[in-house]
């Protein structure tokens, strides 16, 4: 991913180094920072000790040459002196960048996305490793990198030609390595992240550096293969030319399907459309033109052990258009039902076809285009004015490479090809408090559209689109149309093809302003006084398409401290066939011939939550084999609140009372919870060390909006794999392995235990830990005439708000806006006079 039409300089430059005046202001030589080497935790502890490579996948690698020694002092320890720090080292940034005003900060830190790339030999050599934060998004040299890596592991020509490329992201750093980052590498440069020392801070002399996690198919084998690729600085040609970076561990994941990736789709339609059985069905349906046919490539979910993963299979959809010289027609409207195709993918041959029953094809429904005007045969509404969205100052927000900053907030962006948009690093600027972190991390993990429908085809349709498919990979350029309004950011986003070649989607995430109405007014009746706020968000975002939906994901950040999470549900709907008379209790009839079944969408929010953690707390407890103090990070608590009503009595004889109750989720069992309207159920997580200035607790409440639950039996067979979605909320003490609710790979997963309904059944307590929050928020669609022929937006999401956060509304030092009209008259400013002089 990268940040577009940004050119950066390196934020430490081999050949520069600053040198900081040798005297203080009263005379006494500035004190210098102790530099150690940095090992992260998880390898002084041995926690990650590279898994033993397996034989047939891998050929011994060279070692990497470390970086040339630097002196030392008399303890041992690293020591550079002022003014003559090794390349790669932070005094660039700590001692330029701390004193730089904002726009000369910004300049010097902004990093080159298309990463400096030469050529030894014709393979890609990375320049400057350290000049990216360890949380931006892999760059298109890195991925290019980690994958030539890899692929130069194969033991054998077979090996290595059989390799597909599902996945290759950023290995995301302990939460230590990102404190150390923060603090003095790069903004938002908070030096009191580190722990003191006497004297001077102690500085690490590098970050550690980066690495990669690839997912890898190998295609004759049908294994699933992850590895772990260091990102060195090394140059190719010091190794002999063939790759650059170092393959840390590798290790072959049993009994699972990786998800599919959209050169499988392809294959499947061809494979399909060229058998014969098929092409002799669709005759007998009078389509001869194999043209006009569209095959989607479905996952086959997991019904019984035919499914398992032992073979990589799909079960596709048939639809047909009706002119082949119309690329923009909606081939969603004619669905061919009736016929049953199983394909193996792994080999690209149809494997099982069975014409089960000839259901004559829907006629072509005249209302089923939507492009505009005469292309779809209709007329355009003529009244519509323009809407033009200026800023003629510029915007309010300011980026540096993926950081952001806009108003009080703060956070930095990155991107999956499985989530899409992660927001990283949340945090609020509050006047004297200084930083005050919110989120460590913020991303959608899963979804799932179950179909209410139990006939074929329709009862298979339960996709994983992110587990199965990916929302990242599935996401698509906004520089055509009108996704986003007003001065607009993009960030590109670069992924791994099938084959190993990396793929930009230009413009992939949106970031700009949007104003939103009414922030909060008040008028003095007796004075005919009045103040009021235009309200104005922040929204980041990216949409993506899963065959026939589009789904957009967003977050919005408010100048009140709120953050929303919503997404917008659009496309195509799913549609079935049906024969002449007939109707379906289990959809709706959309135009003759044509239904659409009743389904549901679920979506699974991933909180890491940092309510008001204490940067140096944090640092401390995650990096105690760094420097040993006794502090515990993000000591949190969740509450769960209910509005009770008041019995009748002593207490409540007007018989109006009721008040809201607080209970303690202890435990991961007992934080299974559901929301209940009728309660007003919200849940808030608070920093148990941290007050505002009644004496209670700070925190962030998390306020659920239009919700539901699967509305599918305790046994469908979906649901297997899908229990997380039985519950609205999930709590779970923080744990790096545990990302996706639904396991790693739920593709044509037949195991019971996996995922987020797994993991809390160990029951670990909740209370005074570092927690994450598990949101499962869905729709229940019954389609309506009006979803056809393409859906109008539907919107759902929730809030995270603050409770006791603050010691008064933040949002009341918004300034006012001036129309036009005022400015003209002067309105404005005598209406000011006139209350400064009440005053």
């Amino acid at each position: 991913m990268a940040a577009t039409q940004e050119k950066a300089t390196p934020c430490c430059p081999a050949n520069e180094s600053h040198v900081v005046g040798a005297k203080g202001g009263g005379g006494g030589a500035v004190s210098r920072p102790v530099r150690r080497e940095w090992a992260s935790d998880r390898e002084k502890r041995g926690a990650v000790q590279p898994i033993e490579a397996v034989a047939s996948l891998i050929a011994p690698v060279e070692d990497i040459q470390e970086t040339p020694s630097v002196p030392t002092s008399s303890k041992g320890d690293p020591f550079f002196p002022l003014g003559n720090f090794p390349a790669g080292t932070c005094s660039y940034l700590l001692f330029g960048l701390l004193f730089a005003d904002a726009e000369e900060r910004e300049n010097r830190v902004k990093e080159d996305d298309k990463m400096s790339i030469g050529l030894t030999a014709g393979i890609p050599v990375m320049m400057r490793a350290q000049t990216r934060h360890p949380l931006d998004p892999l760059s298109a040299a890195e991925i290019s990198v980690a994958v030539a890596t890899v692929r130069a592991a194969g033991a054998t020509p077979e090996v290595r030609d059989s390799m597909r490329f599902i996945e290759a992201v950023l290995l995301e750093p302990e939460k230590n390595i990102v404190a150390l980052a923060d603090a003095y590498y790069f903004p938002p440069f908070q030096p009191s992240l580190l722990p003191r020392t006497k004297g001077s801070p102690v500085i690490p002399s590098k970050l550690p550096p980066r690495r990669a996690r690839l997912v890898v198919y190998n295609k004759k084998s049908n294994e699933t293969s992850i590895w772990i690729v260091e990102l060195s600085e090394v140059h190719a040609a010091t190794r002999g030319g063939h790759h650059r970076g170092k393959v840390i561990s590798s290790e072959v994941v049993p009994d699972v399907q990786p998800p599919m990736d959209a050169m499988e789709y392809a294959e499947c339609e061809a494979a399909v459309k060229s058998n014969p059985s098929f092409i002799e069905a669709m005759r007998k349906r009078g389509v001869e033109d194999m043209d006009l046919v569209m095959v989607d490539a479905w996952c086959v979910g997991y019904y019984s052990n035919a499914d398992g993963p032992s073979r990589r299979l799909a079960k596709p959809l048939i639809f047909c258009r009706t002119e082949s010289d119309c690329p923009m027609e909606n081939g969603y409207a004619r669905p061919v039902d009736g016929i049953y195709v199983l394909v193996d993918i792994q080999n690209n041959v149809v494997i099982e076809f069975e014409d089960r029953k000839l259901v004559p094809l829907p006629p072509a429904d005249p209302l089923r285009n939507y492009t505009a005007g005469e292309t779809r045969g209709g007329v355009d509404r003529s009244d519509v004015k323009p809407i033009h969205i200026l800023q003629p100052e510029g915007p309010s927000f300011r980026i540096s490479g993926y950081f952001v900053q806009w108003q009080k907030w703060n956070f930095r962006i990155g991107f999956t090809p499985r989530e899409g948009l992660v927001i990283h690093s949340v945090a609020y600027i509050d006047g004297s408090r200084g930083r005050r972190p919110i989120a460590h991390r913020l991303s959608f993990v899963e979804m799932v559209v179950p179909y209410g429908d139990p006939n074929e085809p329709h009862y298979q349709k339960n996709a994983f689109d992110a587990g199965e498919d990916g929302l990242g990979k599935n996401a698509h350029s906004l520089k055509k149309g009108c996704d986003c309004l007003g001065y607009i950011k993009y960030f590109d986003a670069h992924f791994t093809n099938y084959t190993g070649g990396v793929e930009t989607i230009e413009n992939c995430v949106c970031l700009h302003e949007e104003d939103h109405g009414i922030l909060w007014k008040h008028q003095d009746w007796r004075t005919g006084l009045a103040e009021v706020r235009r309200s104005r968000r922040l929204s980041v975002s990216f949409i993506c398409t899963v065959a026939n939906y589009e789904y957009g994901f967003f977050w919005h950040f408010y100048q009140d401290g709120k953050i929303e999470a919503e997404v917008k549900l659009t496309g195509i709907l799913s549609l079935g066939a049906l024969q002449p008379g007939e109707s379906r209790k289990y959809g709706t009839t959309i135009a003759p011939g044509l239904y659409a079944p009743v389904h549901q969408h679920f979506f699974v929010a991933r909180m890491d939550m940092a309510v008001d953690c204490k940067s140096n707390e944090a640092f401390n407890q995650i990096s105690s084999t760094f420097i040993s103090q006794g502090a515990r990070p993000d000591l949190h608590k969740v509450v769960e609140v209910n509005v009770k009503v008041e019995k009748p009595g002593p207490n409540n004889i007007h018989n109006n009372a009721f008040y809201a109750e607080e209970q303690l989720l202890k435990s991961e069992l007992q934080a299974m919870r559901d929301i209940n309207p009728s309660s007003a159920r919200h849940w808030i997580v608070r920093n148990t060390r941290t007050v505002n200035r009644t004496g209670q607790p700070t925190g962030y409440k998390l306020m659920p909006g239009s919700n539901c639950l699967p509305l599918a039996g305790p046994e469908a067979k979906f649901l297997r794999r899908a229990a997380f979605l039985k519950h609205n909320l999930w709590v779970t003490p923080y744990n790096r392995d545990e990302m996706y609710p639904g396991g790693e790979f739920p593709n044509q997963n037949p195991r019971i235990n996996e995922g987020l309904a797994t993991w809390v059944k160990k029951n670990r307590s909740l209370e005074e830990t570092d927690i994450v929050l598990w949101y499962v928020f869905g729709v229940t669609h019954i389609p309506r005439l009006e979803d056809w022929p393409v859906m109008p937006v539907e919107r759902i999401g929730f809030m995270l708000m603050p409770h006791g956060f603050f010691n008064c509304s933040p949002a009341v030092d918004v300034p006012p806006s001036v129309s036009e009209a005022e400015k003209e008259s002067g309105t404005s400013k005598l209406m000011h006079n006139t209350l400064l002089a009440k005053l």
